[in-house]
């Protein structure tokens, strides 16, 4: 095929009374918007569905014909006017809440959002399933808040594969490559209109990428691709796949997330103070914020990183160590021996930064312990993921409890305006009034939910049911074109499911934990529940494994292969290539949401919370975000929580019980009818569900959380290390020092309290130190007492932290400490005494191996 001397872009030749449509199209917020989605559709229903709703494709493919007819069609001017208003006044927004709250006293505040993956729309197809998701929603809901903050990813010309199914129902992919000129983005160019170029140093030569913008609302998304004619073609593959190839092309794409999304946002003028780090693909980017401040300031390694650390966040998603990308000292010598050196560091000492000696892979380099170490404050995504997170790292912290290892927690939430479905928003606006659509996360809005009628929101909702299994007849028949079926088993296809039948979903990534066959474990038993006549039952499963994952594919052949029994072909179906859009249907459509992983081993989850904001009703393992959203009012809890040591017999366990929840509880109430056939239980448990998951599981609330606990704060730490040349940065730096090589001086000689038999609750008792602190002071450490109950195998489980102040200083030398514990608790209560450094500009988390314990 012959290649062009000169290639150039064409864009849509639109009526002027249809300019605004272009600046519509070009920001994604119409992805969240309704009657901005309804103004695309409306210019073509067919070719929207055919363009993957994409309205930049549209407007590039559509007929010259139709875009002059509905310029002159004044229904469809009023429409496209109407949203680009509300457009428009979105983006002028002052009384947004960032504003309202902080933008006085953080007016420079600038957070770069980075991750792997960003599921925002099905029209920009980089992502992977929740992880991107998650990452999609976070962007939306700053917008939304005005949260100063950019993303920064990778472009893939061939994103995350396509999932198809051969006749054995085996998985297969394929990779359509992604028309950047047809999608809702903008390459940047500098001042001589050429695309900006951010250039990466790999080993023996550099790997250029170009960099294109995204309109997320308010928020710009980032993303870098390297598919450019003066990059080696083995690098223009660098952002080929997502999540393709082997480890050197993983450690590949990360150098260029990490390192080369901190320069392309240098190269665009962009200064943030926080990087968030979503999981750790993107670590990188904490050496490289130091290697740079080195660089432009004339700074040590340990100065720099005292204040770049201050302003990095990094959150974990990951409950396991398999899932942690490792990467051997050979390929972390071939691609980062020159940075060593750049770093000021030898090999041993940068290899440290991702080691963790206690770890059976011992040796290899953590992008997660990397993250850690150079992080100020890294988080969960779920109460009980913290909880798993800080077990599971504790040996880089070796003398704390495990509830002191400074991971904490914030659950992930949805961004509820892009999973509410477009009936349920009418039936709320109508119902609980104008403010729903404005501030559709607030409780004493949801809380409201008792006015609409039961009867109207199960007809809402039965429209959804129906509206799903319409698509799920769709897809199947060309599912099964596509496989080459014979005319009669594709005939069949338009009588699956039925949409007055109750609907349970299982659709996420077929992950083995997840066990997505768990409900097949009594195939028999199971067509007996299916295929009750007085209360059917029927089952979608969609979602897709990792193309190495043969397990996770195996799960997808099993279940369909069991879905072509002729007592279960018309009850079960699998549904191909789960994305977004698929995703919106499932969750707006569903009865019920399945979920049924092992105990721990599922860090939160979101698409219940998606399922349960449109009435979906969620029975799942308690496990991830579960455990925080489960009440007897809100849905059902399959099994206990246990983690069993032996998985068959744990899996036989919880099949019992979640056969036994679907046949005594589930579908005996969503059957009970009245005289209206109205289920007035089951309507009971879903407004339950909205009203208690929808405005706490949201992205709104989880954005707040993490602006006021992690970015603000750090950014006022940040800001006062870098003041006068990072003055305070080499201030800290030099105590550091110090402490280091006095550390081993400090002594506790002795600890006396006043504690006695027959001690009543409510009590003090009053404790004497004396502590030998050598040639530092009583203002480089922090002595406490931590006390607690005592359990039986003698260990004090933390009731509370007291400080204890130096009284005075003795004759020989050491110091008088005294102080105060309470008793709040009746029975074996125990304290000991432990020693931290203390200093006003250090940060909360404390510092790993400084710990002297009494």
């Amino acid at each position: 095929m012959p290649r062009p001397n000169h290639v150039f872009t064409v864009i849509p030749s639109l009526p002027d009374k249809l300019a605004p449509l272009r600046e519509i199209a070009r920001n994604l917020w119409w992805s969240w918007n309704l009657d901005a989605v309804d103004l695309f559709r409306r210019l073509d229903r067919d070719l929207w569905e055919s363009a993957g709703h994409n309205p930049i494709l549209i407007l590039g493919t559509i007929n010259q014909d139709r875009l002059e007819e509905v310029a002159a069609d004044d229904g469809f001017l009023a429409h496209m006017n109407r949203v680009y208003q509300s457009l428009t006044q979105y983006l002028g927004a002052q009384d947004t809440w960032f504003k309202r709250t902080y933008a006085d006293t953080h007016p420079n505040h600038l957070v770069a959002y980075f991750s792997a993956e960003f599921g925002i729309s099905e029209c920009l197809p980089i992502y992977s399933g929740g992880l991107g998701v998650l990452a999609g929603d976070h962007l939306k809901s700053a917008s939304d808040l005005d949260l100063p903050l950019v993303g920064v990813s990778l472009l893939y010309q061939e994103g995350y594969f396509r999932q198809y199914l051969n006749a054995d129902g085996w998985q297969q992919e394929s990779y359509p490559l992604n028309d950047f000129a047809n999608m809702p983005m903008e390459l940047q160019r500098g001042a001589d209109g050429r695309p900006s170029l951010v250039v990466v140093d790999y080993p023996g030569r550099q790997v250029s990428a170009q960099i294109w913008k995204v309109l997320v609302g308010r928020v710009s998304l980032y993303l870098l691709d390297t598919n450019l004619a003066v990059n080696r073609p083995e690098d223009r593959m660098i952002t080929s796949r997502l999540y393709g190839g082997d480890l050197d092309m993983r450690i590949r794409q990360e150098i260029m997330l990490g390192i080369g999304g901190i320069r392309a946002l240098k190269l665009l003028g962009i200064s943030p103070s926080i990087c968030h780090m979503n999981e750790g693909h993107s670590a990188f980017l904490a050496l490289e914020r130091i290697r740079s401040a080195m660089h432009e300031h004339g700074l040590k390694f340990d100065e720099a990183r005292q204040a770049t650390q201050a302003g990095n966040i990094f959150t974990t998603h990951t409950n396991v160590p398999a899932g942690i990308d490792l990467f051997p000292p050979s390929m972390m010598d071939y691609y980062f021996g020159a940075y060593y050196e750049q770093l000021g560091l030898g090999r041993d000492e940068f290899l440290q930064l991702g080691q963790n000696r206690d770890n059976p892979n011992d040796g290899n380099f953590s992008m997660a312990v990397l993250a850690l170490r150079l992080a100020a404050h890294a988080n969960g995504v779920s109460e009980l993921h913290g909880q798993v997170a800080r077990e599971m790292w504790q040996s880089l912290w070796p003398q704390l409890p495990p509830d002191e290892v400074p991971i904490t927690s914030i659950t992930n939430g949805v961004h509820i305006c892009s999973w509410i479905s477009n009936d349920m928003t009418g039936l709320f606006a109508r119902y609980l009034g104008p403010r729903w659509l404005e501030r559709p996360y607030d409780h004493s809005v949801w809380s409201q939910i008792d006015r609409i009628p039961d009867e109207e929101l199960w007809r809402t909702h039965e429209r959804r049911r129906e509206r799903l299994v319409a698509v799920a007849r769709t897809r199947l028949r060309r599912q099964l074109e596509r496989r080459g079926a014979t005319a009669v088993e594709i005939a069949q296809a338009d009588e699956i499911l039925n949409p007055e039948v109750c609907t349970i979903t299982f659709s996420r990534r077929f992950a083995t934990y997840k066990r997505a066959t768990l409900l097949f474990s009594d195939p028999d038993r199971l067509a007996r529940i299916l295929n009750d006549p007085k209360r059917p039952v029927q089952i979608i499963f969609a979602g897709k494994a990792h193309p190495h994952d043969n397990p996770g594919k195996e799960f997808i052949r099993q279940i369909v292969r069991l879905s072509r029994r002729e007592d279960l072909y018309h009850r079960v179906v699998f549904l191909e290539d789960y994305d977004i859009n698929l995703a919106r249907y499932l969750v707006q459509g569903s009865d019920v949401w399945l979920n049924t992983p092992r105990h721990r081993m599922e860090a939160s989850g979101t698409s219940g919370m998606k399922a349960a904001a449109n009435g979906g009703i969620n029975v799942s393992t308690l496990d991830g975000w579960w455990c925080e959203g489960f009440s007897p009012d809100t849905g059902w809890a399959i099994g206990r929580g246990e983690v069993y040591t032996d998985d068959q017999y744990g899996d036989k366990v919880e099949a019992e019980a979640l056969y036994s929840i679907l046949e005594q509880e589930v579908i005996p109430l969503f059957y009970k009818r009245n005289g209206q056939n109205l289920p007035h239980g089951w309507i009971a448990k879903m407004k339950s569900a909205m009203r208690t998951v929808a405005p706490i599981f949201n992205t709104h609330r989880m954005v707040q959380e993490y602006a006021e606990r992690f970015y603000l704060p750090s950014e006022r730490r940040y800001n006062s290390l870098i003041e006068d040349d990072y003055a305070h940065a080499k201030e800290l730096n030099q105590w550091f020092v110090n402490l280091q090589q006095h550390w081993q001086e400090l002594h506790i000689d002795s600890v006396e309290g006043d504690d006695r038999e027959g001690i009543t609750v409510g009590s003090t008792i009053h404790l004497k130190a004396h502590i030998r602190t050598g040639a530092l002071t009583p203002a480089d450490i922090q002595v406490q007492a931590y006390y607690g109950a005592v359990d039986p195998e003698g260990q004090i489980k933390r009731q509370g932290t007291v400080a204890l102040d130096a009284a005075s200083q003795e004759t020989d030398g050491s110091w008088l400490y005294e102080g105060d514990i309470y008793c709040v608790q009746s029975g074996l209560q125990g304290y000991t005494l432990r020693i931290q450094p203390a200093h006003h500009l250090l940060g909360s988390s404390p510092l790993p191996g400084m710990i002297v314990w009494s």
